[in-house]
């Protein structure tokens, strides 16, 4: 399992951004899973300076420019010299601040280009009887991908996180029926953008009212490759729990 803890901006002192980064090396000493902390900006060169834990980093997104007179952006290079090998790209938090698909397609790309393997959310903001949320799904991978050389495309890790869980308990989370056949739908649109590389080898994460209470029940026969965790990974002993409940 492959658990990325998105800290949002939850964390705003070093002190406790030092305790989760502590407690998160010791559960990956201990699981088989592997943990990518995303803290905010301000932290990550700190945290990840010198770490030689099997704990990697994110970015929590990466600006669409390459440096210059850009005050107050953080670049793609920046935060690979700080420290970071992932990034997050297309959270549904900065889509609804102004990331359009064409823009995510565009930090997608430059994430790639200089050696952060990005972690694309794409989710629906709602559900239709007439499953019309699946061509959503399908324009927003195609989006983001098409520009892509296929080589390129076959290393983007794929976070479903359907915009009417997040945030909630874990009684909204997604039933895992449903997670599998999202997640079916979500490789085999994958395998069309790919030619010659099977669904089944693509990461794909879940996100969404994730706890520890039903992380098992959703991890187990619905296909996934891990979760891309929000308000429950700034807490230490809910995460602690969560990632030991997938062990």
């Amino acid at each position: 399992m492959l658990i990325v803890a998105n800290w949002k901006a939850y964390v705003e002192d070093l002190p406790k951004a030092k305790k989760l980064f502590a407690t998160s090396k010791s559960l990956a000493k201990r699981n088989i899973s592997t943990i990518v902390l995303a803290p905010p900006a301000p932290f990550l060169g700190a945290l990840a300076a010198g770490n030689t834990s099997a704990v990697a980093f994110a970015a929590q997104d990466v600006s669409a420019t390459l440096g210059g007179a850009q005050t107050g952006e953080a670049t793609a290079p920046a935060y690979a010299g700080a420290g970071a090998t992932y990034a997050i790209i297309g959270h549904s938090e900065r889509r609804a601040a102004g990331d359009t698909d064409a823009l995510v397609a565009q930090k997608l790309a430059l994430s790639l280009s200089h050696g952060l393997v990005p972690i694309l959310c794409v989710g629906e903001r709602a559900r239709d009887g007439e499953g019309r949320y699946l061509s959503f799904i399908r324009e927003e991978l195609t989006v983001a991908l098409e520009s892509l050389m296929p080589k390129e495309r076959g290393k983007v890790i794929v976070a479903y996180e359907p915009i009417w869980a997040i945030g909630k308990t874990a009684a909204d989370a997604i039933a895992s029926d449903d997670l599998a056949e999202m997640v079916l739908y979500i490789r085999k649109v994958l395998a069309e953008l790919v030619p010659g590389k099977r669904g089944e080898r693509f990461l794909v994460l879940y996100g969404g009212s994730v706890e520890p209470e039903n992380v098992r029940t959703l991890a187990e026969n619905s296909g996934i490759d891990g979760f891309l965790i929000g308000h429950a990974s700034v807490d230490v002993h809910a995460f602690g729990a969560l990632v030991k409940n997938l062990a």
